[in-house]
């Protein structure tokens, strides 16, 4: 069979992964017979293009989707895509403007017809890249947060939410984003420490010559100032109880109220209150009745309230301020100050401005109940179990969620309005017509005496109901999809979203699905570069991805990224990991193409190839067991690094060392097969990590049906296998190693044939493994005694001591400086050994078998230093 001399990912992996497709192998359905095996995607934006967090994520979930395949269960992975109602909204607003067109030109109609038309041409393109990476997922089944399934769960669900007074709308303080001019939920608040300047401004005392002084981070805000606030036991202000104080500028006469709430200790001891801007103050201004004052419109800029710089905005109004307020001799001092300020997730450069504003709620308090329970009871698990706490102290202190946002690209709220306080809603005009008749009381009420809701809902409303929704369980609960398919079994995602997503989803699924809508949570760490900072395009720290996968090949891509990626931890990324994923490809390969090198004859088969094979047998099933184990753990990278060493290690560097034929020479038909078998079964394993080269192998290692792929294969099962084996090998390969030692530190040629002498109590030991030992190590014979060797060089393995006599090969001076060199450095490690032995934590907290491998180790050591002193 004619293979490559080179492994050429791109030459390779389009052309498989267009055979999965053509096969039909991801695709899934219903199945009575086997076991299902779900993963529903975090849906990308469909704004999105792939990055280093979706190659992570997508990563992660095609193995566990490629494994649960293998392993016979019908593996669903379904994939979509999100409407991301602001970052979408933004996206279309500025082709529009490229074209001269401006939104508030056009209707709601016109605006979501270019919304469409955009996201048809461009909201496919993650999805695309997603393939490049091997993605499996079950095409058929693509979704769309905004697709007519999914919309219409929205409607159903806000509906039950209000008839149940779950959802009510309300005039509150949120966050407002200026530059998407939508109110934001407290978990789209990114906080971050940014410089600024502490304004210290004087308020004169109502009818004296008297001032107080209080410290401000946004001077603008004074504008709206209702009140000043003291602390009742401050000393310093007792004769200001019951008086006024003159706003500057603006001249404006506010109460002095005392409230606890002020913090004696923290600057002034004074607190400036504005209502309408900072939610704190609102709470006070509720407290005492003060009055309200919204100096900004929707786009932060300054409105007639604030009487001065009206459409400044308020970066530009801060600064003339200051300078007015210092002219005017009310500005004491500017401080240096850093502090957290909130900006908008969706619009990273704009801070976030605390707005009174009517909206739409849910009451999450009624909510969390099931969804805490059954978390902390492990109902649903959370790998890493961490996790737990974070998801608890969330819930424990959750506030209710503002659901309704100020745009027109997403599903509009079902909600109606008539008369002066009337609500209403409905799937229909009509519906909402029948309750507004039957609240209040009024037959007469027509659908033009409704007004629709124009807001629309915040998009993880909707993506909170994808495991319901996305198998048509909200309209038809008794479909053959949903029975089957929910609770999904697995859910991969980043901890970042633990919150906007993940406990929603619960959540939904305790209210809607009776049950939980997932088994597992696996939770994904943020990608960073190396100095530890997120990803992201305007640091220019994150690689292109697509880029990536043409340097690397997906399955050089997916190693790297595996490789340093434990559940829950970031992932410091480095692009000589994709390096060595695509060096372990080209390993695997080279290994391939060894054995197909190999001339066959009809000869006997050489004994070192047949211990060769008993041997891989018994350490492939130890190693699928530690794989299977650590993939029950979601310890994925540990999983991967276990057959990474199966594969370079036992395969690569040892076996194939034991089975090769002497130079020029054949090898037997017996060992062809035992090696194409254990390819056979290394793929496997191997698929699930690097799908393309473990497939390319499949096809190429020997003739198949025209059905026959990799990708639905079996996942081999673990046969007895016997650890004292193992562990004897450990020593043989050891004793082979350190033979090779001693020919590099004596300048001894591999080419030339060596003795080794044992001094052992049990002298058929290693008797299985001579052949094994004379093959690799170029031993000529191997003699037992009760003595030492003189003139040799000497190393201890479990108690029994190993001399290769050098003969003419010695130099006794070098000799000597290698005894010396070695005594120190077994010294040295005995130090190390003994630190740890030394620390309570360790000794108390490690299994008991680790500890005593240390012992031995020590032991070990010191008897060398023993002999190489007595050598000495």
């Amino acid at each position: 069979m004619s293979i490559s001399t080179k492994y050429n990912p791109a030459e390779v992996e389009g052309k498989i992964y267009q055979e999965w497709l053509d096969k039909g192998f991801f695709h899934s359905e219903p199945n009575p017979d086997k076991e299902p095996y779900t993963i529903l995607i975090p849906p990308p934006n469909v704004t999105g293009l792939l990055h280093m967090g979706h190659m992570l994520n997508n990563t992660i979930q095609d193995v566990l989707i490629r494994k649960a395949r293998m392993e016979g269960k019908e593996a669903c992975w379904i994939p979509g895509t999100d409407h991301a109602s602001i970052a979408t909204e933004a996206k279309v607003v500025g082709m529009l403007r490229e074209q001269g067109i401006k939104k508030s030109d056009l209707t709601r109609e016109e605006f979501l017809s270019h919304a469409w038309e955009w996201k048809e041409k461009y909201g496919g393109i993650i999805l695309n890249q997603l393939q490049r990476l091997g993605a499996s997922c079950d095409w058929d089944r693509t979704f769309f947060t905004m697709d007519k399934k999914n919309s219409d769960a929205v409607e159903e669900v806000f509906i039950s939410y209000f008839k149940k007074g779950l959802v009510y709308r309300d005039y509150k303080m949120v966050n407002w984003d200026p530059t998407a001019q939508t109110t934001i939920s407290n978990e789209e608040v990114i906080y971050r420490d940014v410089d600024a300047a502490l304004y210290h401004v004087k308020y004169a005392i109502e009818g004296s010559d008297e001032f107080v002084t209080i410290a401000t981070t946004r001077p603008e805000t004074i504008l709206g100032d209702t009140a000043i606030c003291i602390n009742p036991d401050d000393e310093r202000y007792t004769h200001l109880q019951g008086k006024k104080a003159i706003v500057p500028l603006v001249n404006r006469v506010i109460p002095i109220i005392e409230d606890d709430y002020v913090d004696i200790e923290f600057g002034t001891g004074c607190l400036k209150v504005t209502p309408a801007h900072d939610t704190n103050d609102y709470d006070l201004g509720q407290k005492h009745n003060l009055e309200t004052i919204d100096i900004l419109n929707d786009d932060g800029t300054l409105n007639e309230n604030a009487q001065f710089y009206i459409g400044e905005t308020r970066e530009s109004a801060r600064k003339l301020i200051s300078k007015e307020l210092k002219s005017l001799g009310h500005l004491v001092k500017t401080e240096n100050l850093r502090h957290k300020v909130g900006f908008s997730e969706r619009n990273p450069d704009t801070a976030i401005e605390p707005k009174l504003s009517l909206q739409w709620f849910v009451d999450m308090q009624k909510l969390v109940t099931p969804a805490l329970e059954n978390v902390m009871n492990d109902h649903i698990e959370f790998f890493p179990e961490k996790f737990k706490n974070t998801y608890r102290h969330w819930l424990e202190n959750i506030k209710d969620w503002p659901i309704s946002r100020q745009l027109w690209w997403g599903q509009q709220i079902p909600a109606y309005y008539y008369g002066e306080n009337g609500v209403a809603v409905g799937k229909t005009p009509e519906e909402a017509l029948q309750m507004a008749q039957k609240d209040s009381g009024n037959p007469a009420l027509t659908i033009n005496d409704l007004k629709r809701d124009e807001d629309v809902v915040d998009t993880w409303f909707s993506s909170a109901l994808l495991p319901i929704s996305v198998f048509d369980g909200f309209k038809n609960p008794d479909n053959a999809e949903y029975k089957y398919y929910y609770p999904t079994q697995v859910l991969v995602t980043g901890w970042d979203i633990i919150f906007f997503w993940v406990a929603r989803m619960i959540i939904s699924g305790y209210e809607f699905g009776k049950d939980k809508p997932f088994e597992k949570v696996y939770f994904t760490g943020m990608v960073r570069d190396l100095q530890r900072r997120k990803m992201s395009k305007s640091l220019g720290n994150s690689p292109d991805a697509l880029g990536l996968l043409d340097q690397y090949g997906a399955d050089g891509v997916r190693v790297g990224m595996l490789l340093s990626s434990a559940a829950g931890n970031d992932l410091l990324f480095d692009e000589k990991l994709c390096e060595q994923g695509r060096n372990f490809s080209n390993k695997i390969w080279n290994a391939f193409r060894l054995i197909q090198s190999w001339e066959v004859k009809d000869i006997p088969q050489d004994p070192a190839a047949a211990v060769a094979a008993a041997w891989f047998e018994n350490r492939f099933n130890e190693a699928l067991e530690e794989i299977n184990d650590l993939f029950t753990k979601f310890r994925l990278s540990e999983a991967l690094m276990a057959t990474y060493k199966l594969v370079w290690d036992d395969f690569c560097s040892w076996y194939l060392e034991m089975i090769k034929p002497a130079y020029q020479q054949p090898t037997d038909q017996k060992t062809i097969d035992q090696a194409i078998g254990f390819i056979e079964q290394l793929m496997r394993v191997l698929h699930p990590f690097m799908p393309f080269i473990s497939e390319e192998i499949w096809k190429n290692v020997k003739e198949r049906t025209e059905n026959d792929y990799l990708i639905v294969a079996e996942w081999p099962t673990i046969a007895p296998f016997k650890k004292e084996e193992l562990q004897l090998t450990s020593e043989v390969f050891e004793i082979i190693s350190n033979i090779r030692n001693v020919r590099n530190s004596s300048g001894i040629s591999p080419k030339t044939t060596l003795q080794l002498s044992v001094k052992t109590d049990n002298s058929s030991r290693y008797k299985a493994f001579e052949v094994v030992i004379k093959k690799l190590a170029n031993v000529d014979s191997i003699e037992y005694a009760n003595h030492k060797v003189e003139n040799a060089s000497s190393f201890i393995i479990n108690r029994n001591e190993f001399f290769v006599p050098l003969g003419d090969h010695a130099d006794a001076e070098d000799q000597k400086e290698d005894a010396i060199k070695e005594i120190g450095r077994l010294k040295g490690f005995i130090v190390g050994i003994d630190k740890k032995l030394s620390n309570e934590k360790f000794v108390n907290n490690a299994p008991e078998q680790v500890i005593a491998m240390e012992r031995k180790k020590k032991a070990d050591a010191e008897a060398k230093i023993a002999i190489l002193e007595a050598q000495l």
